[in-house]
């Protein structure tokens, strides 16, 4: 009888260790499911009437003086960036409205974007912003306001060269095609680049060339400012010597010393003149 009791016990006591092995692989396998579902669905749509034709992954902007219209975003309205065109299946939530011209919109999350090389190769980590090519973006690289950061790299692989005609009527070709971006619309402040030149005098060679300019032309211009700076102070202190050592020898020579002054101030100008016209040829044409 204590046998059969034994051998009940050591049967009950395996078959509990089968159902609770059981149990948690069940378990297991439901989280891992729900996590992958839940990774796939990472955002939050909403609809906006539009009048543009849209295509997935497109940059889209509030239309002026409204909240519920959407176009596609380019150069001229960056600044009412909104969020990207996703499908609505792949929504957590997906607000939606009444009407037929409508385009899901998502503000935030991890969504494939188009881009293009219009403005830069776009490697991970990259801003992205609005490009002159409507519902398109490109690498930001001066103060601007972005739609979020590449997640990955734009080249050959993962986009196809298209013909795009700048302002000028200069057709060219870039590449465009779909890169993941954590949208989260914000302003981008670009750095400025380390450089040896005090801000002031960057500031005054970039409004005397209308432009930015870079660190060696000013370095040149400097140079050239301080040897036409040493040759004119070298003939006036010259000029102001022998002006004094003529007068105190000869003072009957007065009207000699003022035509001397006259050719050697004229001199003083024509150096002055020829050392701004070299500088403003440097700032400008390198």
């Amino acid at each position: 009888m204590k046998a059969r009791n034994l051998g009940y016990e050591s049967h009950a006591w395996r078959f509990g260790w089968c159902n609770f092995f059981l149990l948690l692989a069940c378990i297991t396998l439901i989280a891992v499911n729900l996590g992958t579902a839940v990774s796939a669905v990472t955002y939050i749509s909403q609809s906006y009437s539009t009048t543009d034709k849209l295509s997935m992954g497109s940059i889209v902007s509030l239309k002026d003086g409204t909240s519920d219209q959407v176009v596609a975003a380019d150069s001229s309205n960056v600044d009412n960036l909104l969020g990207v065109v996703v499908n609505a299946d792949g929504s957590v939530l997906s607000i939606s409205i009444d009407g037929t011209n409508k385009a899901e919109i998502a503000t935030s999350g991890t969504l494939q974007l188009l881009a293009s090389d219009i403005n830069g190769s776009i490697k991970k980590g990259d801003q992205i912003t609005a490009s002159p090519i409507s519902g398109v973006g490109m690498k930001a690289t001066s103060n601007v306001r972005v739609i979020g950061i590449a997640q990955g790299d734009l080249d050959s692989t993962n986009g196809s060269k298209q013909p795009y005609t700048d302002k000028t009527g200069v057709k060219k070709f870039v590449i465009i095609g779909q890169i993941p971006v954590q949208v989260s619309v914000s302003y981008f402040f670009k750095e400025p680049e380390k450089t040896l030149i005090p801000m002031a005098i960057q500031n005054m060679a970039n409004a005397l060339a209308g432009r930015s300019v870079s660190t060696l032309p000013i370095l040149i211009s400097a140079g050239i400012f301080i040897v036409t700076l040493v040759v004119v102070v070298s003939i006036v202190f010259s000029m102001i010597r022998s002006s004094i050592i003529s007068v105190g020898r000869n003072p009957m020579s007065q009207s000699a010393i003022y035509r001397d002054i006259i050719q050697l101030s004229a001199l003083v100008m024509a150096i002055l003149a020829i050392g701004v016209i070299a500088i403003y040829l440097v700032l400008t044409r390198m």
